[in-house]
């Protein structure tokens, strides 16, 4: 490729390298490589010091920068000092400038060849931090739900139903194609089980069961995780960034009280709505499955349906449905508000949001299973 720069070299008597820059220096017109500057000066002796001269330049934009930076990076590395002088005014202007702020601590991150105990301590003390959070996170909307209650909580009423309307109305398709396909799934399966055993009904049985007790529930509460839970995390996360949350404590408004309670009230109150819903559509996936491919009759599968059903197995399932609405908001909320204030940085909360939601879903699942168990429900 033709450039219209150029570079040139050469050894003064106190051992100076002097840079002769010259032509125009501008990225649309080629610029020169510095990579025979650079093995010059690792050559051996290294020079006493680096001197440029832009005398020939003609033009010149940030190529030209780059590059006279590129060099003096490279003689600092073999200890030769750097003399600036004779690079246009400008030049010198913005590499000073680049030069007077130090770069700011953990911008680079370099990656850590530490030993394992090292990285086992750094993340045992991160998880230990988090959950002290955590803990804080939740203590403060448990207080700021108690403002709620005696009439001293700052929330705006068009704001919860915005928030129920994305949580609730706007998830019903996806609740519904999950759940059609988790009712598809699992009456497939155990139809191919039962049919060995002449026992091909009570796959309405294991259906019926299944999704009113769990999986309905459980399915729902981890398409809102990475639907309404990351959509939380996004948007406090962007509120920190462009300092709103900063700007609502300036004003003595709680974040909590105006930016958390709203969406927590909205996914508890929709969340068992929406499990229920996808009860009933997971039953009738399984319905299409016994009576299409299996032969069984729909008024048989119905009854048996209706015979192994009991409100108390409703009722267990949305209990666990408005835990998971608790746990939902509480990690998306708890991400977005502690995100950095970069762009980067409210990715990353983002998707620690959904990571925490799933997790809390399981181990709440597992709680509510072992205690249903001991109880006898």
């Amino acid at each position: 490729m033709t450039t219209g720069s150029s570079i040139r070299t050469a050894r003064l008597d106190d051992g100076t390298l002097l840079v002769r820059l010259e032509g125009t220096w501008q990225l649309a017109a080629g610029v020169q490589s510095a990579d025979a500057t650079l093995r010059e000066i690792d050559d051996s002796p290294a020079p006493s010091r680096v001197a440029f001269d832009s005398s020939g330049v003609r033009d010149w934009d940030s190529s030209l920068i780059a590059t006279a930076w590129q060099i003096g990076q490279a003689a600092a590395a073999r200890g030769a000092p750097v003399d600036l002088s004779g690079l246009p005014a400008g030049a010198q202007r913005l590499i000073h400038l680049a030069l007077a702020v130090p770069e700011r601590a953990g911008v680079r991150r370099h990656a850590r060849r530490d030993r394992p105990i090292a990285r086992l301590g750094r993340g045992v003390l991160s998880f230990l931090s988090t959950t002290r959070s955590l803990i804080e996170f939740i203590g403060l909307a448990m207080l700021s739900l108690l403002r709620l209650f005696r009439g001293r909580a700052r929330v705006r009423g068009r704001d919860f139903w915005l928030f129920v309307q994305e949580a609730g109305a706007d998830a019903l398709p996806i609740v519904s194609l999950i759940s059609f396909l988790i009712g598809v799934i699992l009456a497939f399966i155990g139809a191919l089980q039962l049919r060995q055993f002449g026992a091909l009904v009570w796959t309405a049985n294991i259906v019926a069961i299944g999704m009113a007790r769990y999986l309905g529930p459980m399915m729902t509460a981890i398409i809102l995780a990475g639907r309404t839970g990351a959509s939380y995390a996004a948007q406090l996360g962007t509120m920190t960034v462009n300092e709103e949350v900063d700007a609502l404590r300036t004003l003595g408004i709680s974040p909590i009280d105006f930016l958390v309670l709203p969406r927590m009230l909205a996914l508890v109150l929709m969340l068992p709505l929406l499990a229920l819903y996808a009860d009933f559509v997971g039953m009738l996936g399984g319905a299409v499955i016994g009576t299409v491919a299996f032969g069984l009759g729909a008024r048989e599968y119905i009854s048996q349906t209706q015979s192994m059903l009991s409100l108390k197995d409703f009722l267990s399932g949305l209990n666990m449905a408005a835990s998971y609405g608790v746990l939902i908001a509480i990690a998306g909320c708890f991400r977005g508000m502690n995100s950095g204030r970069s762009a980067a940085a409210v990715g990353e909360a983002t998707t620690k949001a959904v990571v925490m939601a799933i997790v809390l879903i399981v181990l709440a699942t597992a709680f509510w299973t072992v205690l249903y168990d001991i109880l006898g429900i």
